[in-house]
């Protein structure tokens, strides 16, 4: 009977209590104020009626690992446990249940558990994950508590999900890790035997042969002579059988296993089929044997004692192996040089080895001596290939492919020649030669020829510019084309073509008798690979001359010479050098005359071809200098005021200037230039400005300006004007 809930009738809650404080209610998360009194408890830490608290978590004293928070104190630490269920079998005679063993992991930083069970081969049971790893709620009436560590125990039996699990054993950290808990570890007990475990142990042991087979241990060998070869070059004659010869083989004998491979040695042109394997790998029997019956071989062999053949025979182990097939095989000690090998009935004469079997036989066996046999016939010695002569048939290399191959192919060009030796801006890589013919016959002696040779793949075009009332038609005299010397032995190269020389092109003979400055300026360029135009292959050629001559010479110098400035015109320089160096050629002469000229010679009127390029623009109202100017400036990265003259004409073609582009580069080079060479631009577009900068002429017709004569047009020689003959004097004095 209870007592009822009036004053005086109950007994008094607060005795024996300390703490009558309220709870804390409200409190900051994320910098925001908010209410977290939902899991508070009452005041004196009472449960108010109806709340349900949230579930705690493992317990650790203090002094027990770090002081941290669990998910870094134990992160990465795990407990283990041994454990096992029984779980019943229904309807089956062999067994009535099942001892299944597992392993059950607790994990320390959230107290999550996992059981896993170990996969038996065989047992037809979905095994591995039982129950994947998270917090496992208490049985009922418990369930909204969790399992945490001081549940866990040595002999403990634990209810995951209705299922019982026995712990039977842990491993040393768990043991370790309870006892510092200061959990009493209780030993580890057995896990009982499953029966079907134990019954099917004893069919498969059953089956199992009381007396195995003999092993051959060839491991040792294989580790010891891995990827170690021997190689040996044998000889097959089967000159015996129809359409036979004698054949090349290589034997390789591996040996890791004692197998043999040989393969075929096929030189080009042989006319067999390029089998890869000749005999595959596999051990080699020293005499043939014929394919044997299934069974005839095997590791063992029985013997009938007594009784039928049939059932209820009696049978042993022949450990003698009476009734055994014996196969020899070759060996390594079996194969020397000159020994014959049978490879199933074709006879193989060894002649040689490589090194590698020369030392492995002379490092096991102590031999010395390896005298090859030699069984390579002498090579044959085919006659020389012949070329036909040329048929006059497209060029010569074209020709010649055809005769070096049964599909012809192109011949070959020198790329790399081709790229650095192309055109490309103002320079063409074209030198241009003014020739004429060596001959008697008064209708070819005034024709004039210009020879192009190209620098990219050395090849020549010969060229006739037609000429009033001569009765010739002009035009391409001699198509574009590598040509033969006359010895037909080499091709003209850009050395043999200077101003004097004498070439002959297909029995027409020419001499050279101008250049065009680009020609000469690039020899000049390019003296070391033009002698014509080195000062160093020159000046020794004149040296013998002053040595003789050299006060003769001074007087012929100084009669010329008429105001004593130690300067000569052009004309008397030239014939003075005709009368005293017998031995230099025209070109030679005219790279003296140049490399000791003092000035050049004007190009024309430059006021009058301003003129005409200032109307040109003009009248096609061509008013784009700022934009020119402001090109050039970007261009001009450091701001020095000068660009290269290639870059000004590449400029005056993307600004299409509306004038010809010859007369520009001609005002291109009479603009003022720095010391490096550089054109000051900003006085190249003020001489071409025709308006800020007009230049005007009377009668002059800008039509006409640009167009010039051939004879008119004006050569490397026209271009010297004063030469300084005293500069010469001194520099043969002082080589002497």
């Amino acid at each position: 009977m209870a007592l009822p809930f009036l004053p005086g009738q109950v007994f008094d809650r607060k005795i024996g209590k300390t703490k009558f404080h309220k709870t804390h209610q409200f409190d900051y998360r994320n910098d925001v104020s908010q209410y977290v009194g939902e899991s508070k408890c009452g005041i004196g830490g009472d449960v108010l009626p109806g709340q349900k608290l949230n579930p705690r978590h493992s317990h650790f004293p203090k002094g027990v690992g770090p002081e941290a928070p669990s998910w870094v104190a134990f992160d990465r630490q795990v407990l283990c446990f041994d454990a096992y269920f029984q779980e019943a079998v229904h309807e089956k005679r062999e067994e009535q249940y099942r001892i299944r063993r597992c392993k059950i992991y607790f994990y320390l930083e959230d107290d999550s558990i996992q059981v896993i069970e170990p996969k038996v081969e065989n047992s037809g049971i979905p095994q591995g994950t039982l129950i994947r790893r998270h917090r496992i709620p208490l049985p009922p009436p418990g369930d909204e508590e969790f399992y945490t560590v001081e549940h866990f125990n040595v002999g403990k039996k634990m209810n995951f999900y209705s299922r019982i699990f026995k712990i039977t054993g842990c491993d040393e950290f768990t043991h370790n890790f309870l006892r510092k808990l200061g959990v009493r570890v209780t030993p580890s007990s057995t896990t009982p035997s499953d029966p079907y475990s134990d019954h099917r142990k004893q069919i498969v042991g059953s089956m199992q042969p009381l007396r195995p087979y003999e092993k051959e241990d060839t491991l040792k060998q294989f580790l010891q002579y891995d990827r170690r070869v021997l190689r040996f070059y044998c000889l097959w004659d089967d000159s015996d059988s129809m359409f036979g010869d004698a054949r090349e083989m290589i034997l390789h004998y591996f040996l890791a296993d004692d197998t043999v491979e040989i393969r075929e040695v096929i030189n080009p042109n042989a006319g067999r089929d390029a089998a890869p394997v000749f005999l595959r790998r596999q051990k080699l029997p020293k005499e043939p044997v014929p394919l044997h019956q299934p069974g005839e071989i095997t590791g063992r062999t029985v013997l009938n004692v007594f009784g039928p053949m049939g059932h209820g025979g009696r049978w042993i182990l022949d450990s003698l192996k009476t009734g055994a097939v014996h196969i020899d095989h070759y060996l390594d000690q079996d194969i020397t040089l000159g020994s014959v090998i049978n490879v199933w009935g074709r006879k193989f004469l060894v002649c040689d080895c490589d090194d590698f079997t020369k030392e492995f036989y002379r490092t096991k066996y102590g031999l010395d001596s390896f005298d090859s046999i030699k069984y390579k016939a002498p090579p044959h010695v085919f006659p020389p290939r012949e070329i036909p002569p040329y048929n006059g048939f497209g060029s010569e290399e074209d020709s010649l492919c055809s005769c070096l191959s049964l599909i012809p192919k192109p011949p070959k060009r020198d790329f790399i020649k081709f790229m650095e030796k192309d055109r490309h801006g103002l320079e063409s890589n074209v030198l241009r030669f003014m020739a004429r013919m060596n001959t008697s016959r008064p209708i070819d002696m005034d024709r004039r020829f210009i020879i192009s040779y190209f620098l990219s793949d050395d090849t020549i075009l010969v060229f006739e510019p037609p000429q009033r009332n001569s009765g010739i038609l002009g035009g391409k005299f001699l198509e574009r084309g590598r040509i033969k010397k006359p010895d037909q032995d080499s091709y003209y190269v850009a050395q043999n073509l200077y101003i004097g020389a004498n070439v002959q092109f297909f029995n027409h003979e020419f001499i050279l008798v101008d250049a065009d400055e680009y020609a000469v300026e690039y020899m000049e360029k390019h003296k070391y690979e033009f002698s014509k135009a080195n000062m160093e292959h020159i000046l020794p050629k004149l040296q013998s001359v002053a040595d003789e001559h050299y006060e003769e010479l001074k007087s012929v110098f100084s009669q010329n010479d008429v105001d004593n400035s130690g300067q000569i015109s052009f004309p008397a320089f030239w014939s003075v050098l005709k009368r005293f160096g017998a031995g230099l050629s025209e070109h030679e002469m005219l790279t003296l005359c140049r490399y000791y000229a003092e000035e050049k010679a004007d190009i024309g009127n430059l006021t009058m071809i301003i003129a005409s390029v200032q109307e040109q623009l003009r009248k096609a109202n061509f008013e784009d200098f700022t934009a020119m100017k402001e090109a050039c400036q970007y261009e001009d990265i450091n701001r020095t005021g000068t660009l290269e003259a290639k870059s000004l004409h590449n400029l005056c073609l993307r600004f299409k200037v509306p004038a010809k582009q010859e007369l520009l580069d001609v005002i291109l080079s009479q603009t003022e230039r720095n010391d490096q060479g550089l054109v000051k631009y900003d006085h190249f577009l003020k001489l071409i400005n025709w308006r800020d900068s007009p230049v005007s002429l009377q009668k002059i017709v800008p039509i006409q300006a640009p167009e010039a004569k051939p004879s008119e047009k004006i050569g490397p020689k026209d271009r010297v004007k004063v030469i300084n003959y005293k500069n010469l004097l001194q520099q043969l004095l002082h080589s002497e």
